[in-house]
């Protein structure tokens, strides 16, 4: 099925699989295109810039993932990294210039592999964070990816001496079968060398990933990867339903043995166990006493409380470094182009290496939210995680009633998908269990079709 044919209602859509995107941001990456060059310093102007979201993307890995989907390339050059290392440093000094006055809120290295680089090359981009943008990281909540081959004391010890507070390890499964399912080799002693050495740095919260649906998985065996977790003490568990898509490593193996589409809403649900094992793993950790912040992640109880500035993804801005990252206004979305294969993955970043710093003051490629997506955004990055959708919040930020705006919210009190108090909308267990077909059933008709020419499902 065409993802722009697909059912218009939620309960049409709910016939399928309920894993049918992740609405990690709206609008999807997929529905960006080319852009007249946009300086980005009248950009910023409007934008409220007193709480924003420092975002370091480093797309280097040590292997490629059978899973991964992400703008990312293993076994770059020596060369090719340090040259990307100084050039982030040239972004942000463009961004100095655009952005002007200007506080920070939140900050973090994702990737790719951010811990893949050298204790000097971590340093240097964490000096920069400081001295270029302003940042500071000893009093801003900030947080690095890693995965545990690459951590070294090293690593560590520049990243919590700069202020580094979290630290998320993708673990994904403690069972060799299951890591050989997904491609990704892993020695479970590398995994407990890696979260000893976070440990002693002193890091406050160590989050741990974890992926159900791979192939041959149980409820037995997941649940037995989550008590090797839980042994960990980690302060957050993020569990993954997995997705194969097309150009990853799962992807062609699954074209290989005759596979004729991977669009999420063609498998059924009888075929699909990812339902059954996520109820199962999200029981598991409650009664363990982690608190369900979203679909995805769990907090535990002796998890630190967040004592940095304020920020609210609803309404606050992201500032993208390094190709491949995303920087949001309220009306302009921008990034570099996207790509999963190899071969495009290293064109984006070779022109990403050539960019001067009036190019990195102008945006050539993005999304530019009218007023519809901008509501749209609203509801999906609040009701898709805790505390929810706040009613009066909206209406103080848009100056309308927010379920007359979007009047198919109102299927999910027929559907008895969410709760009610007061203002507060938000989704109940069910509801949770739903949000990957939620969130793209409330994306925009003009987001939908842009991301159906470009071949993602919505």
């Amino acid at each position: 099925m065409n993802p722009s044919e697909q059912p218009g209602t939620l309960a049409q859509r709910m016939r399928h699989t309920p894993y049918q995107a992740y609405s990690y941001s709206y609008p999807h990456k997929a529905a960006y295109r080319s852009l007249p060059a946009t300086p980005l310093a009248p950009i910023w102007a409007q934008q409220d810039r007193s709480a924003l979201f420092a975002y370091i993307h480093i797309p280097f890995c040590e292997m490629r993932c059978g899973f991964c989907n992400l703008f990312a390339m293993a076994r770059p050059s020596a060369e090719m990294v340090e040259r990307y290392v100084q050039q982030v440093l040239v972004q942000m000094r463009a961004m100095d210039g655009a952005l002007g006055e200007r506080r920070f809120a939140r900050f973090a290295l994702g990737g790719g592999t951010p811990t893949y680089l050298s204790a000097a090359q971590l340093d240097t981009l964490l000096c920069g964070a400081r001295d270029i943008l302003g940042i500071d990281l000893q009093a801003t909540p900030a947080g690095i990816e890693a995965s545990p081959e690459t951590i070294t004391a090293q690593r560590l010890a520049v990243c919590r001496a700069h202020g580094i507070d979290r630290v998320s390890l993708g673990i994904q499964s403690f069972a060799a079968g299951e890591m050989r399912a997904l491609a990704r080799p892993q020695q479970n002693a590398t995994v407990r060398q890696a979260i000893a050495l976070i440990r002693e740095a002193g890091f406050p919260t160590l989050n741990l990933d974890l992926i159900y649906g791979i192939a041959g998985q149980t409820v037995a065996s997941l649940l037995a990867s989550i008590d090797s977790a839980l042994a960990f003490q980690p302060e957050e568990i993020y569990l993954y339903p997995l997705y194969v898509r097309e150009q990853t490593g799962l992807g062609k193996i699954a074209h290989r043995k005759g596979a004729g589409s991977l669009n999420p809403i063609m498998l059924a649900r009888d075929g699909d166990s990812r339902l059954m094992l996520y109820a199962a793993a999200r029981e598991h950790l409650r009664a363990r006493g982690y608190v369900q912040v979203s679909m995805r992640m769990f907090r535990a109880p002796h998890a630190p409380g967040d004592a940095g500035p304020s920020y609210c993804c609803q309404n606050d801005g992201m500032v993208g470094l390094g190709a491949g990252a995303r920087s949001y206004t309220s009306r302009l979305h921008y990034s570099s182009q996207y790509a999963v294969a190899r071969t495009q993955t290293i064109g984006i970043i070779d022109n990403y290496l050539a960019l001067d710093e009036a190019r990195f003051a102008q945006a050539e490629h993005g999304y530019l939210l009218g007023e519809e997506d901008q509501r749209r955004r609203y509801v999906i990055q609040s009701l898709l995680t805790d505390p929810g959708l706040d009613l009066d919040a909206y209406t103080a930020r848009f100056g309308s009633d927010c379920l007359a705006d979007l009047p198919q919210l109102a299927e999910l009190f027929a559907l008895e998908l969410v709760t009610q108090q007061g203002p507060l909308l938000r989704l109940n267990d069910r509801g949770y269990s739903y949000a990957d077909t939620i969130g793209p059933w409330l994306a925009s008709s003009t987001v939908r079709a842009l991301m159906a020419d470009s071949g993602q499902a919505c």
